[in-house]
Parts: structure tokens; sequence; C-alpha cells
């Protein structure tokens, strides 16, 4: 029944490459985008795994077992959980899946994560972890607490989240057609390996992965669910100490299957390629997977273990694990999603060779929006006009394409840092002038002919170029 562990594993590492699946992406946004999509597609997920563990539990198929809540560990387990997904470019399972498209600062991330998380759950660090958990308060779920029944909460919660699930796609289906990359494949091999998934049919097919692995997992001794922390720990343990205490379980073989699916997918899709991060990310991934691990340990679970399974069970540990995860997610992004060098409006006005007042002048403070970027490559980044002279596009960044087009290299980026480059360098030059962008981050081949379609800009150009590279041309169009 082990093997049960790696096909669920795989099914849910393709689903996620293939979905662009990213819980980080979804609170990262709620700060940088104050956009509420992804997370409405994580409540999917916790909604789909609500009914079918109360089904579960309810027919006696399965016995959740819950610890009592340690508030102090899962508020600060949690925060430093969430500084760290945005240092390490993706959560614990998005850490996993893009390991397998062959980013190696995600490998850097995983392996510091589960050298931490190991270090916590009976390593060096043991006593620190037991220091901080032996605050607990005697209180598991909130449906337990109140005395009422969990169908209450899980029918409310499943009603809300249809209701926004409705709300975004008619939002959707009234904003333009998002640009898509012209298929190379046909029949179901497009479909699975090409054709965008929608974020909310991949939530569904998430939380019904997670639902499916609870019974699965208990067949082999294992009286849990999805769970990427504790698994990691297993699997570092293992290699290091063997299998006598039996750490190759059903969990380290989910884990791995995520790794192997994610790699399937993103092979049959064009979308792997080894990419060596700078020194600079190279850093970010090693201490963001170091804080992922203590804080996953801390908080007694990571966005899957708390944000999925225990808030579908309705644990005060999930809930506030979630919150505070969030918490750490946008402080991390005001501090380091931003650019190192603000563009200020002296150099918006020598670049654009116009004025920088009114509507398109851009706030230095608000980088959300048009701030300037600086590469994560260290080049700087201040977009220039059709105005200006080719020798000051060189000095600033940006290529003379000719005919009002303007090439932008962001390749190396991480998510979001093409987005946020493109967003900025759309606001500084002129209407009607193009921006021509190469990259190779997997999850901006969504963010940015998303963002082109809201925000009111043509999309001329969008190819594949190679294996896990994209350029795309974007029109300013106001």
């Amino acid at each position: 029944m082990l093997i049960t562990g790696l096909i669920v594993g795989g099914l849910l590492g393709f689903t996620m490459q293939r979905g662009r699946f990213c819980v980080t992406g979804f609170l990262r946004d709620i700060f940088t985008l104050h956009s509420w999509r992804g997370f409405t597609a994580l409540l999917v997920v916790i909604a789909v795994h609500a009914v079918g563990l109360a089904a579960l539990t309810g027919t006696g198929v399965i016995t959740p077992e819950f610890k009592d809540f340690a508030p102090l560990a899962v508020v600060v387990g949690g925060f430093l959980f969430g500084l760290g997904i945005i240092l390490a470019g993706g959560c614990a399972s998005g850490t996993w899946y893009r390991s397998g498209e062959g980013l190696v600062g995600s490998w850097i991330a995983l392996f510091m994560y589960a050298l931490s998380s190991a270090a916590m759950k009976g390593g060096v660090l043991g006593g620190m972890n037991d220091w901080l958990k032996g605050y607990t308060v005697g209180v598991t779920t909130v449906p337990d607490a109140l005395g009422v029944s969990a169908w209450w909460f899980v029918v409310s919660l499943a009603v809300v989240t249809a209701l926004l699930v409705r709300y975004f796609l008619l939002k959707e289906k009234a904003a333009p057609a998002m640009a898509t990359l012209p298929p190379r494949k046909t029949g179901l091999a497009h479909l699975l390996a090409e054709k965008p998934w929608h974020v909310f049919g991949t939530a569904a097919i998430v939380g019904t992965l997670g639902v499916i692995a609870w019974p699965l997992s208990d067949a082999t001794g294992r009286n849990d669910g999805l769970g990427i922390t504790t698994p990691s720990s297993n699997l570092l343990k293992g290699l290091v100490n063997g299998n006598d205490k039996g750490y190759f379980d059903w969990g380290v073989l989910l884990v791995l299957g995520i790794l192997v699916g994610s790699f399937i997918a993103a092979k049959a899709s064009g979308e792997f390629r080894v990419r060596v991060p700078d020194a600079r990310q190279a850093g970010r991934s090693v201490v963001g997977g170091l804080l992922m691990g203590v804080g996953a340990a801390w908080a007694g679970g990571c966005t899957v273990g708390n944000g999925m399974v225990q808030t579908s069970l309705f644990s005060f540990q999930g809930w506030v694990a979630l919150v505070f995860i969030a918490l750490g997610v946008g402080v991390a992004a005001k501090l380091w999603l931003k650019p190192d060098q603000p563009v200020n409006a002296q150099d918006v006005e020598l670049a654009t060779g116009g004025s920088t007042a009114g509507p398109d002048a851009p706030d230095p403070t608000d980088f959300t929006g048009l701030t300037s970027a600086v590469s994560v490559l260290d080049r700087p980044l201040v977009s220039v006009g059709a105005s200006s002279s080719a020798g000051t596009a060189a000095k600033t960044g940006l290529t003379v394409l000719g005919d009002g087009r303007w090439g932008m290299d962001t390749l190396g980026a991480v998510c979001p840092f093409p987005l946020i480059e493109a967003k900025n360098a759309i606001r500084l030059i002129d209407v009607g002038d193009e921006l021509v962008i190469d990259f190779d981050c997997t999850q901006a081949t969504d963010a940015i002919p998303r963002w082109a379609a809201t925000d009111g800009h043509e999309v001329t150009q969008f190819e594949a170029r190679g294996d896990a590279g994209w350029v795309i041309a974007v029109k300013r169009g106001h």
C-alpha cells in the first residue's frame, strides 16, 4: 500500500505544475496586487477537503487526532514560515514541484527546509521545539469548542467559497481575453501538457486528492492526509540514519511523488530546464529554506498540513497558522519585493522627455503597481521612452529594438520579479510602444499575460523559446 503514496504524490505534482498552483503566490497577491482570486482557489481546496473529510469521519472511515492548541508556537512558527516562503520563492509543496521544473534555487531551499525541520523534529533543535510548543490551551477544533457539528462550518465554508468562485468567474468572463501560447500539440496531449489549467479547477483536483490521500495513508498505519514537513524531515533522516525507525513511510513517498509528477509534467510541456540562480537568490533560498523548516515545525505544519488539511478540519491550529503565515508573507513582501533603487520624478522626466504629473506618474512608495523594479541579476531597470537616445537606453538596462520597441531581459529572475519589472517598464514607455520581455519563470507565463489583459495592454507576441524560455511583447494601451 505504500506505493499509493507515490501515485497520489505523482498526480499532485503533475496537477500543481500544470495548474501553476502556488499558495505563496496566492497569499502574496493579496498584498502586492490586492487580489483575492488566488486565495479563493485556496478556499476551494479547503472546502473540498472539508466536505470529503467530514464525510469520511462521519462514516468512521478515518478518525483524525488532534493535539492541544499551542498558540505561541503556532503564531511564531506561522509568521516565520511566511517570511521564509517569500525568500525561498515558494512554499513547501511549491518548492517540491518547482524542483521538478529544474530550479536549482528550489533544490537549495528544499534541502535547507528538510535539514532545519529534521533538526527541530528530534534533532539538535528538538529542545527548542519542545520548549515553545510546551505552552498549550485545552482546545483543538472550533466545532468541539462550541459543541456543535462540524457540518455547520463545512456547509458555510462551501457556500461562501462557491459565491466567491462565481464572482471571479463572472469577472473573468467580462474581462478581455488573456493571451495564451500558440498550441503545438493536439488532443489529450494539448489538454494535459499545454493548455493552461484554470486555477479553480486545479484547486478542486488538489482538494480531491487530499481527501483520497487520508484513507490510503491510514491503511499503512499513518493516520494523516497530505503533509510535507514531516515527510521531508523523515526523508533526510532516513537517508542519513537508515530506515530502522521506519522513516520511509507513505508520506515520504508522497513528497517524492510530487517531485516525479512535476518533472513529468514539466518535460511533457517543455518547461523543464536546469536554471541556476544568481548569488542573491541562492542566499535567499538558503535563509528561506531554514525559516520554512523551523517555522513549519513550530506551527505544526506548512501551507499544506495547516493551510489545507487542518483548516478543513476547522482546528484552531490550522486557521491561526494560516493567518500568521499570510501576515509573514505580507511583511516579507514589503521588505524584499521592492526595488533597490526607486525611480524619482526627475528620473522619469529625463527618461520620457515629458512631465511626470498626471495619473501615470509613478509613486515610488507603491511597488505593487508602478515602482521601478530592479532585476534580481543586479541590472538597474529604469525605462526610457521613444524620444530617448540609444545611449540612454543602454545605460538604463533596456535594449533599443527600433520602431518603438524596447527589449527587457529578465532571464534568471524568479516570480514575481518579471511581473514587477514589466509593470514598471510599461508605465514609463510611451503609449503605443512595445515592451519585449524575455523570461524563463514558469509562473510568469500566466502572470504577465493576465496582467496585460487586466490593465488594458495588448499582447502582440507570445511564444516559447526552447525549453522553459519565453518571449512576450506587450504594447502599452494607455
